[in-house]
């Protein structure tokens, strides 16, 4: 079974989300169900419908969380060297060559991507090309609208 990169506070997240559904929403949904047979016939009963749908739903979702906790492979690069090496994990600030522009993001699992957060996915294009390289160097990252020069300013493993 491949495993799959995330970051401790991702998996953090993902072991919090699971503890709610399985503790506060699972018997939330299991009274609303309980709520809805009492009102009688269930073949035309929407309460009791919305309720079981809510219940698939939640029960995907968990297996969904409980797949991708077992397949993760949780790496705190806090506890790694910095040796001026963009790992996963680490955050990036890199200067755009041509418009000297700065930009700082935080390469991260998929699941855990957030653009407006400036968390980007490992798998992504920016975040191919900068893992493996080192501060100070010159990355070309080929864009939808073209190829663009960064420079790796500053790497930090926090």
């Amino acid at each position: 079974m491949t495993q799959v990169p995330m970051t401790v506070v991702g998996a953090q997240q993902l072991r919090e989300e699971l503890e709610h559904l399985k503790h506060t929403k699972r018997p939330a949904i299991s009274q609303a169900i309980a709520e809805a047979r009492e009102l009688g016939d269930l073949k035309e009963n929407a309460e009791y419908h919305a309720a079981r749908e809510e219940q698939g739903l939640c029960e995907a979702r968990v297996r969904d969380i409980e797949s991708k906790l077992s397949t993760a492979q949780v790496i705190d690069v806090t506890k790694i060297p910095n040796n001026g090496r963009v790992i996963f994990g680490a955050t990036v600030t890199i200067l755009n060559v041509e418009t000297d522009e700065e930009v700082t993001y935080r390469i991260v699992g998929d699941d855990e991507a957030d653009l407006k957060q400036r968390m980007i996915s490992v798998n992504s294009p920016i975040a191919r090309s900068l893992v493996g390289k080192e501060l100070d160097d010159v990355v070309v990252v080929k864009a939808p609208g073209g190829e663009v020069e960064y420079e790796i300013i500053e790497v930090e493993y926090k």
